[in-house]
């Protein structure tokens, strides 16, 4: 029974409890002017509310929603032409009906921006894509030519370093042929292996050589 009678009680807290009470100053009587001027001003904020003007985006959007829901008459001069062409309502397009059946929706433009604006930033950025797939190719080549460069000089150097084999071999069998044969002094002198500070300048040189190709492989990798 408590719990019928709560519900059935008012919340005095709420909007409606609140707007029902017309006396600002509990038991002080309102003046009948100030009563009339308060409820002259209610109704005139009432029919602002009501005949507000709308904006002309709001009214566009009205005046839109409405035709786009109400379906083509025979006034339409484009329907009474497929009319006429034979076309019924709620038939596909089309000599075989393979057409669409509802029309091709609105794209509403929304922002400042002018027409064609959407297009050349599409196509700027697929230039810039183009762009930074070119600049990745150009590194890629140059990459695989440095690498290929590379090969080419280890390559070029196992061959020398193979052939100077080759060459001290034969020259260690001449100088060991002429010494049975008692040659004191060869024809020439790269038939016999070098001497050890001869060996020693070449190996200097060589040092020299090979610290210079490693600065350049380091340069060509950066």
């Amino acid at each position: 029974m408590s719990t019928t009678v709560e519900e059935e009680e008012e919340d005095y807290m709420s909007d409606a409890f609140l707007s029902s009470i017309q006396d600002v100053k509990p038991g002080i009587p309102v003046p009948r002017r100030v009563k009339e001027s308060y409820e002259k001003e209610q109704k005139h904020m009432e029919s602002n509310v009501k005949n507000r003007q709308k904006s002309l985006k709001e009214v566009e959007k009205e005046r839109r929603d409405t035709v786009l829901n109400e379906a083509l008459s025979n006034e339409n001069k484009g329907f009474a032409l497929l009319q006429k062409m034979g076309y019924k309502k709620g038939q596909a397009l089309g000599k075989k009906g393979e057409g669409i059946v509802e029309p091709i929706p609105l794209n509403i433009k929304m922002g400042r921006s002018g027409i064609g604006h959407e297009e050349m930033k599409k196509r700027k950025a697929e230039e810039d894509l183009q762009n930074f797939r070119r600049k990745i190719q150009m590194r890629q080549q140059a990459e695989e030519q440095a690498t290929d460069d590379f090969r080419l000089r280890m390559r070029s150097k196992k061959e020398e370093q193979k052939l100077e084999g080759d060459l001290r071999r034969s020259q260690r069998a001449c100088l060991q042929l002429d010494e049975q044969k008692g040659v004191g002094c060869p024809r020439e002198v790269w038939y016999w292996p070098p001497t050890d500070s001869q060996e020693d300048d070449s190996e200097t040189e060589e040092d020299e050589d090979e610290v210079k190709e490693e600065e350049l492989s380091v340069s060509h990798c950066k």
